[in-house]
Parts: structure tokens; sequence; C-alpha cells
């Protein structure tokens, strides 16, 4: 509508409105008239024509209802009309808005998490319809081999393509010396499958590839090329060193494009088949080492099911096939972007019970606000009464009643909003692991605000209709006689309830955070196989400073012997991989009896580690029995190997025989010459789990994290590190941390967690407050006449007190309990991302039922002065 039509609409509503008003005034008028010719006088006329006419105001606005076409006037009356109320009880209106900034702010916050991380699809060209390919759960990565991936894209009938991609690190040397780098080895078909387009450049492709470590490219992610080559566009083209070995820029990904892993940003892609220059190993011809991640693009006629079914004939075919490498082989669908099940699995579980505890949040924040809008609203009586007597309608009392309620809850969730954009932005900037490029795309978007809006709007209108009740049943007669005077109700109310409910959902708040508080601190103290404190990490990969084959090991010693003449170190060992840190791998292990090496004979599927003699005393891991690794067992001497008591259990049925036994992995006849204790090696929360550990002389590799225990002072012997090694290579590319800040990255899950529900407890603590104090404080000041004369008949404190504040610490009591008894069968879910996080823990249960009565304490605090108080003659001289 143009502003002349709108301009014209309002003119005939205001001309309508007056003729309206001069219709029932000339009503009046002529009732008058006959009154006065019948000899009344002209006053006392017009009097009683206005008494027998009835409530004008009544007949007004019923005339207005049935003209029509005035609903954004009466909403201008509605709106002025409110600020003019809520601005006469600022106390009561900043609570509310601070309260609904609280829950609509953390729900757009969690939203968002979920949104992102969930329900978002991948930054590609039909998104919809990728999927990740993974192994069904046997214990083993689901990750798929190289030559199983190829299997899977030639011989399926269900996808357009499938591509292969696996995340790695090496050293890249742009012409001053090689710094540590992220990337992706992707397959040929990488960019053409997924349908993405360059910014700048080009892609590699299937014909750039001729055969292992033949397409030396490089494509660089945008923004590791506006930080590292200052936006150059001359990039393309260059040559740079990756590893010591020759690579060619050839082009820039498009801003928006990140790779297939939401969680994780490279630096750059190049080919999987240059594996071996960039990990410095080769398992592109092995089908029994996994660590490739497989995304498949449906066909657009095929369905999820169809492709399962065909997946499955491909699994048959590969166990036919390969019965030695793939008997137990099997494939399933998941959804792509968190590393298929193994992340997405437990993400999606823990922000699914996140949203679940958000919304509780806001609809305790919205039963708090129902609470105290009804008992507003009676405070309100002799205002509603009046509004009646004088003929307004009952409807129309109810809508400004709720135009007030949403008044409130658009200014609270636009303070709320505007929180948590400012939170989010700060999130998706956020790097919380130093030595992993992780990040969390967080960013709101549209449907954050929509979202946001509708919150708002719903919340307004449920705790702006609990008063419904009162008007509809409002007698003005009867509030006017009765005054201030009415009593409270002996029974419960729906107050009451509401407040229950609330009490409830804060109990349940406050046991998962305090779950997920205990769970930290034990995880923190636990027993990791190994001790982190006192221990320096030096992760480095000597093939980015093009050591291999025969060169590696000499320089492994070299590092070890160099290290251990720095003043303080007491002990310095290698291992390929830390325990708890990514990239963990595991093989499968058979007894010394079986001569069929198929998949379904292996007795355990063991994590493997390689190392160093001296590793474990760095380390700090005990031994139980048998001899560490010596310089002695190398490549000339008979396969050994140092296994954990899990290991033995399963392997030899007992820990006391398991030194001198002979076990079976990759076809190996191998001796077991050493006994350790139990250890943590993929995660806090996996149980018990086999490890074997190997000779690096005998099993080598390039990846190395060297391992330094010293009693001295961390920053110092940083230090020391830092210069001697540099000394060895100046072009070896390394970084020194303490080994207590590496598990960072896996304790990350149990911290947010912690934090999240810490955060979402003390949100639901300050509603439990405010409640509570609400309905004590509006039971004390409508008995407080009551209160008064039993103080004057002679009351004791406790009397009055249980009188005053007795139903409160009722509801208290019933929802607390029925709230611990939901947090106990809630935080189950808890114990998959918090390790050893118990819910049946004593001073978890101890600590709710404290907290809650502290809540309530402090909540009935300032009602139960103004009781005890009461001054029984001033408040009978104000009856």
């Amino acid at each position: 509508m143009s502003w002349l039509g709108w301009l014209r609409a309002r003119v005939g509503r205001s001309q309508g409105n007056d003729a309206i008003d001069d219709e029932l005034r000339s009503h009046i008028q002529h009732r008058a008239d006959d009154l006065e010719r019948s000899g009344m006088p002209r006053a006392e006329a017009e009097r009683r024509a206005r008494v027998e006419f009835g409530g004008y105001e009544h007949y007004r606005e019923e005339s207005y209802d049935a003209v029509g076409s005035h609903f954004f006037e009466r909403l201008a009356q509605d709106v002025r009309y409110g600020l003019r109320v809520l601005g006469k009880s600022p106390g009561f209106t900043v609570t509310a808005m601070v309260t609904l900034a609280l829950a609509i702010g953390a729900n757009a916050v969690v939203f968002s998490l979920l949104n992102g991380l969930v329900l978002r699809p991948l930054n590609v060209p039909g998104a919809e319809r990728l999927v990740t390919i993974e192994q069904r759960d046997d214990g083993s990565p689901p990750v798929q081999s190289y030559p199983d991936y190829l299997d899977l894209r030639e011989r399926n009938r269900s996808f357009e393509d499938v591509v292969a991609y696996q995340i790695s690190r090496a050293g890249l040397d742009t012409g001053g010396h090689a710094v540590p780098v992220w990337l992706y080895e992707a397959s040929g078909n990488y960019f053409d499958a997924l349908r993405v387009q360059p910014y700048m450049g080009r892609f590699f492709h299937e014909s750039d590839q001729h055969g292992e470590n033949s397409s030396p490219y490089i494509v660089l992610s945008y923004a590791y090329w506006q930080s590292h080559f200052a936006a150059d566009p001359g990039v393309v083209g260059r040559a740079v060193r990756l590893n010591k070995h020759p690579y060619t820029i050839l082009g820039v990904a498009a801003r928006e494009f990140r790779g297939t892993e939401l969680f994780f940003t490279p630096d750059f892609w190049v080919p999987l088949v240059d594996q071996e220059q960039v990990d410095g190993w080769s398992m592109l011809k092995s089908r029994t080492g996994r660590g490739t991640e497989v995304i498949g693009i449906l066909k657009p006629v095929v369905t999820p099911a169809q492709a399962s079914a065909d997946l499955d004939a491909v699994a048959a075919y590969l166990k036919k096939t390969y019965p030695k490498e793939d008997d137990s082989i099997g494939f399933k669908l998941a959804r792509p972007g968190l590393a298929g099940d193994m992340l997405g699995g437990p993400v999606r579980a823990f922000l699914g019970g996140l949203m679940a505890l958000a919304v509780l949040i806001l609809l305790a924040a919205c039963a708090n606000l129902g609470s105290l809008f009804a008992s507003r609203t009676a405070d309100r009586s002799k205002e509603v009464a009046l509004r009646l007597a004088l003929g307004s309608s009952r409807r129309r009392i109810l809508r400004q009643l709720l135009t007030e309620a949403i008044m409130i809850s658009l200014a609270g969730g636009t303070m709320g909003l505007a929180g948590s954009v400012a939170l989010l932005r700060w999130l998706s900037a956020w790097q919380p692991l130093t030595t992993f490029p992780v990040r969390v795309p967080v960013n709101p978007d549209a449907h954050v605000y929509w979202l946001a809006l509708l919150l708002a709007v719903v919340s307004g209108l449920l705790f702006g209709i609990v008063p419904v009740r009162q008007v509809f049943r409002a007698n003005p007669y009867e509030v006017v006689k009765a005054g201030s005077s009415i009593g409270m109700a002996r029974r419960f109310t729906a107050r009451d309830l509401l407040l229950a409910a609330q009490i409830a959902i804060c109990a349940l708040l406050v046991t998962a955070s305090l779950v997920a508080v205990r769970g930290l601190a034990r995880s923190l103290k636990s027993n990791f196989g190994f001790e982190p404190r006192g221990v320096m990490l030096v992760d480095t990969d000597l093939d980015m400073a093009g050591y291999s084959g025969d060169k590696v090991a000499p320089m492994q010693r070299k590092l070890i012997d160099t290290v251990s003449t720095i003043p303080g170190v007491s002990a310095a060992g290698i291992v390929d991989r830390p325990p708890l840190s990514l990239g963990w791998s595991t093989d499968a292990v058979f007894k010394d009896s079986v001569t069929d090496m198929r998949m379904s004979n292996a007795t355990a599927d063991a994590a493997n580690f390689r190392i160093s003699p001296g590793y474990f005393r760095a380390a700090g891991t005990v031994f139980l029995a048998g001899r560490d690794f010596s310089w002695q067992d190398d490549k000339n001497s008979l396969r050994v190997a140092i296994v954990n008591e899990e290991f033995a259990r399963k392997l030899f049925g007992t820990t006391s025989g398991a030194v001198g036994g002979y076990f079976r992995a990759d076809g190996v006849r191998i001796r077991v010459v050493g006994l350790i204790e139990d250890g943590k090696y993929k995660s806090l929360t996996e149980d018990a789990q086999p490890a074997m550990f190997f000779p690096i002389l005998q099993v080598s590799t390039s990846s190395t994290a060297l391992i330094v225990r010293s009693n001295g002072d961390s920053e110092q012997l940083g230090a020391a590190l830092q210069d001697t090694i540099s000394k060895l290579d100046r072009g070896l590319p390394f970084t020194i941390k303490s080994w207590t800040r590496e598990l960072d990255a896996v304790l990350f899950p149990s911290r947010v967690a912690t934090i999240s529900l810490g955060v979402l407890g003390l949100l639901g603590a300050m509603l439990a407050v405010t409640g509570i104090f609400g309905m004590a404080a509006y039971s004390v000041s409508k008995r407080l006449r009551e209160l008064g004369i039993r103080i004057a008949l002679g009351a004791q404190r406790r009397e009055v007190l249980g009188a005053a504040l007795g139903r409160a610490f009722r509801l208290l009591a019933y929802g607390s309990a029925a709230g611990l008894a939901l947090g106990l069968a809630a935080t189950r879910v808890l114990s998959y991302v918090v390790y050893q996080a118990s819910p049946r823990d004593p001073l978890v249960l101890g600590g709710v039922v404290a907290v809650m009565l502290l809540l309530g304490v402090l909540a009935a605090w300032i009602p139960a002065q103004r009781a005890l108080k009461a001054d029984p003659l001033a408040l009978l001289r104000e009856e």
C-alpha cells in the first residue's frame, strides 16, 4: 500500500469512529429529550438517560469491533498504555526482560551450534545427496583402506561418484624454512565430483595422476592464501617444497569451500597418490591399513536404503575376493561433515541433549514469568475491576495483558539475540586447540534470527496467557468490596504447579552440571597409563626434513642422545604418536596357533605404537614384568613387542604367562618381552583396550614425538629443547609443548560439556531463585495482615515462617526431588562425553540437595524478614 493509500485508510477509519461516537451520543440525547418533555429537569434527564443507556465505553468498543478495520489503532493504544504501565514497575520489567534475554540467548546459541554442525549441510552443490561410507561397527576405525575405496568406486551402482581423502600434516617450505601445515590428501576426482569451482587457477584432476608420487600439485585454501601469501595473484604456478619435495601451486579454492569436514579447515589439498612423499609411508596398496574417509554422491533416483543394499553386494564381493583381509568387511551410510558417525554420533547426541536443556530453560523462564505475571495481575485486581465496571470487555483487558507480555518478550529476545550473536561470532573465530586447526562454524544466519523472533513471541504468549482465568472469572463488585484483604487460597494453584515445574527443571540442570564438573575433575586425576606432568613433548615428522629409509633411525637416536644431555632431563624417549592423540591406529592380532589369517579369526584389534628404548621411563608407565626394549632390538633380531594387561588377558587368558609368549600380527610371529599397565589410548571414555608396542628399529616410522621428562622449570626446558634441536637440523620443523597441554584435545569435549552444562545450571539456579522469591514475596504480601495478627497473638518466629513460607519450601522439596530423579536418568548420556561422569556419585547427590536448599534460603530471605517484621497495629490502621 502506498503512503497516500495508508493515509486515506487512516482518515476513513477516523471518520468512521467519529460517526460511531455521534450515533451513540444521539441515542442518549434523544432519550434525554423524551424525559425532559415528560417534565423532568434537563440535567436530571441527561443523567437518567446515561444511566438507562448503560456502559458507554462498552457499547463504543462493541461498535468499533463490529465495524472492524481499527486493529492497528487499538494496537497502538495498547502499546502506549503498556509502556506507561511497565514504566511504573521498572523492577518487574527489567527482571522479566533479563530473564527472557538469558533464556532466548541460550537457545539461540545452542541452536546455532546444532544448525552449524548437524542441520546445515556441507557447502557444496547437491550437498543433500552426499553420504559418508564407513565400516560397520566392529571395534576398528570406521575409515576405509585405499584399495577398498577403489573397489567401492568401481563396483557400486548407486553413486554418481565416490571420493576419498584423509587429513595429514607436512612441512611446507616457501623459500625460507619449513613450517608444519595441515592438509587434505584427496583423490584425483575430489573437486570434480563435488562440483566446486576454484577462486583462481585450477584444481588437480584424475588426468593429472599417473601412479604413486606422480602428481606434485598443491591447491591452496582461500584463508591460507590470504594469510601466508598476502593474497598474491601471482602465486599460481609458483614452486614450493613439501617435505623437501618440489610441488607446484595450481590454484586457490573458493572462499566458501573449506573441505568436507565441518570441524577442520585445511591449509591446502594435495593428491592422495602422493601419500609417500607427504606422510613418509604409503598404504595405497594395503587392504588392512585403514585411514581413508570416503564420501559418495548418490544418484538422484537412488534412496539411502537402495544404496545400502548395493554396498552390501560390494561387501560380499570383497569378502569372496579377499577373504584374508576383508572377510568381515561391511559398509554403512552416515551423515558427512563430522567424520561420519565417529564424531557425528556423539556430537549430535550431545547437542540434541543440550538443545533439550536449553528449551527447558526457556520453559522454566516462562513458568517463572507466568507466575510473576499472574501475581502482578492479582495486584492490579482493582484496576481490572474498575475497567470492567466501566464497561471494558474482558477480551480487551486480556489483549492488553498479552500486549504487555509480548512487549517484554520482544525486548528480552532482542537483548538475548544481540548477546548470542556476539558470542557466536567469537566462537566462529575461536581456536580451542593450538596443535590442530579446529573451527566451529556457527556464524548466525537467518534461521537463528527467525528462531529468536519465534521464541520471543511464543514465550510472550505462554506467560501472558497465564492470568486469563483470573480475568475471565474476576467479579468487579466483589473485588471492589473486598479491597486488598482477600487472602490466598489454601489449595495448590496453577502458579504453584508452574513453580514446582520450574524448580524441577532447575534441579535437573544443577544435577547435570554437577555430574559434568565431577567427571571432569576425576578425568584430570585419572590413570592414563602414563604420567603427563613434568613432561615436554617435541612433535615432528622427520620426513618433513627429508629423512627417509635408513636415515630415520640414526636421527631419532641422535635426538634422544642429544636431548638427554640437557641439564635436568631425567629420561627421554620417542613414540610415533602419543597415546590419546589424534591419528591412533589398530591392527588385528592372532594367537600363535592360528594359521588362517582371516580377519574373523583375529583374537583382538589392538592399538599399536612404535617406541624407542627409554620411552616407558620417560612416559612414567609402570612396568609389571619382563624388560624394556634396547638398541639391539633391530631388524636383524627376533621380532619383539611389549603389551599391556588387557592384551595379555585377551591373547593368553592371563597376565602371568604373557612374557615369553608369542602372537601373530601382519603375518609375522612376534614374541612378548614385557608387560605394562593398562592405559587410555584412543579416548578417555573407552573401556580397557589391548595395546602393543614395537621397537622403532624393527618397525620404523618417521613420525616422531620426543618425550622429555624433567624435574626442572618447563619454560627453561622448552627454551633448551628449542636451541638444542635447532642446532641438530635447522630445516626440521617441530613444535614444543607440555604433555598436559597436548591432552587439551582429548579433554576438549569434557570441558565443553562441563562449561555448557555449568552455564545452563547457573541460568536454572537464577530462575529458581527469582521464582521462589516471587512466590514467597507474593505469599507474604497477601497474608501480611494475617501474619501480623498471628504475631500479635504471640506466635513464635518458627510458626510465622512456617505459615508464610511453608508452601514455598514444600514446592521446593517436591520440585527438587522430581528434578533430581530426572537428572539421574538424563545425565547417563554424559558418560559418553565426560569421562567418569557418574550421576550416582554421593557428592553429586549431596551437592544437588545442598544447592537447592541454599537457593531456597537465598530466595526466601527477604520475604522472611518482611514477615517477621510485620507490625499488626500499622496493618490494622491501613485496613
